[in-house]
């Protein structure tokens, strides 16, 4: 549910954003239409850096009850407000709690999970997301109604779809929202949350439940050991040790690569690319259904082969194949080709980036940091990932001007391919072990 909101928070603006901007009279400025569309990514961030404080000090149960509520806020006050001002403030609301799930929901899986299943559960969160995305791309089409080609502002402000229908794609997002607030508290805690706080028979309990008798036993005692170093105390400071650090960077490095892979360049064309391929204007909502449902057959795809596959393989076949969508996308652009060539090419680089970095970025983000530090250290990587989001946001216009779509495909197969050299070279496997054992094969003791 976590992932579900993210996917639907994230998304459900941009089916609302040509009637809220008549109802509020941003039409003519584009400073306040960007900042309505990007307000919720500041609340990300403050989530994305408060999640590691608050994991590390009441556990991951209770931030997902937080989590749900500010989801439900959000939700319900964005579409019921009547001022521009009120409306950015719910959406810095459910940027909060985007940030908080982003960070807390693959933690909190992967801290839960069995070894040999823990990449396809993990991969579960990411699945969640792509649902929720293409369900708010498929009730903001069924929500509004048609708008005659080239209708006036004052025709739309005037219309349904300006007055109350906008409201209602926000407000369907209080239905997953309530619900995630009711089941959240049917969740156990992480059982290595409990040990770190020493509270052993309720960690015991909670391990029966999901592993049996003999296997928790065999657990409790692996757990422990891993918490009980030289300092059994959490300390910030010690993610700048010598022990921790070379993981943080991986982390760090494979959030930003998530985001700095370009694919949400593909997003950002995806109006010009379907006109381009002879659609009309009437039938892009439609098409952007059929991206999305792209991006989720091949999620479920990742999920039937990151426990299989493993994590490195499929995050070398991401960086790689990127790259070669993108130089023959950017040739496709520099060569002026249209229509069905570069759609095909759109459609190749989603099924990538769905299949390999979108899920198994989290999976390893997840897995790879100690128990001592995993909320600390997943936060920072969060919040790098969310600083890397608007860092490209914000530089495509700039790039798109100075390289020309060309250019700009280019420089985006350049960074995957430094990525894909990045991740040969420092990423070890990790399927298949249990969290005890990765935070042994890394040295750390």
């Amino acid at each position: 549910m976590g992932g579900l909101l993210f996917g639907y928070d994230w998304v459900v603006i941009g089916g609302a954003k040509p009637f809220y901007e008549c109802y509020f009279q941003i039409n003519d400025s584009p400073s306040l239409q960007g900042w309505a569309m990007s307000s919720a990514l500041i609340g990300c961030l403050l989530g994305a850096i408060v999640s590691g404080y608050l994991t590390d000090r009441i556990g991951r149960k209770i931030p997902l009850i937080l989590s749900a509520i500010l989801f439900s806020i959000a939700a319900i006050g964005t579409g019921a407000v009547d001022s521009f001002f009120w409306f950015v403030v719910f959406r810095l609301i459910g940027g909060l709690g985007i940030g908080l799930a982003s960070a807390l929901s693959p933690v909190y899986i992967a801290e839960i999970a069995p070894a040999h299943l823990r990449g396809r559960l993990v991969s579960i969160n990411q699945l969640t997301i792509v649902v929720g995305i293409l369900a708010a791309q498929i009730i903001n089409y069924f929500i509004a109604d048609k708008v005659p080609e080239g209708a006036s502002n004052e025709f739309i402000l005037s219309s349904w779809n300006g007055q109350v229908g906008w409201r209602w794609m926000f407000w369907a997002g209080a239905v997953p929202a309530l619900l995630f607030f009711g089941l959240s508290f049917l969740l156990p805690e992480s059982p290595r949350y409990l040990l770190k706080t020493g509270n052993e028979i309720k960690a015991k309990s909670v391990l029966r439940k999901l592993v049996g008798e003999q296997q928790a036993t065999a657990e409790m005692i692996e757990i422990s050991n891993s918490l009980h170093g030289p300092s059994s105390k959490i300390e910030w400071k010690e993610l700048r040790s010598a022990r921790i650090k070379p993981l943080l960077i991986i982390g760090i490095v494979l959030a930003v690569f998530q985001q700095w892979c370009g694919i949400n360049v593909i997003f950002n064309y995806a109006e010009e690319i379907f006109t381009s391929a002879g659609y009309t204007v009437g039938e892009m909502l439609f098409n952007i259904v059929i991206t999305g449902s792209v991006n989720l057959i091949f999620t479920i795809i990742a999920m039937r082969m990151v426990d299989s596959w493993g994590r490195r393989k499929l995050m070398l076949l991401g960086a790689a194949g990127l790259s070669l969508v993108y130089l023959f996308l950017g040739l496709s652009y520099y060569l002026e080709l249209q229509g069905i060539v570069v759609l095909v090419f759109v459609l190749i680089a989603i099924a990538v980036y769905a299949m390999t970095l979108a899920p198994v970025t989290w999976v390893i983000l997840s897995e790879i940091f100690p128990n001592k530090v995993r909320g600390a250290a997943m936060s920072i990587a969060t919040t790098s990932l969310w600083i890397a989001c608007f860092i490209l946001t914000y530089t495509f216009p700039l790039l798109n001007n100075l390289l020309q779509a060309s250019g700009t495909f280019w420089l985006y197969a350049f960074i995957c391919l430094s990525g894909l050299l990045f991740i040969y070279s420092r990423l070890p496997e990790t399927k298949g072990k249990s969290l005890e054992e990765i935070e042994k094969s890394y040295g750390i003791k």
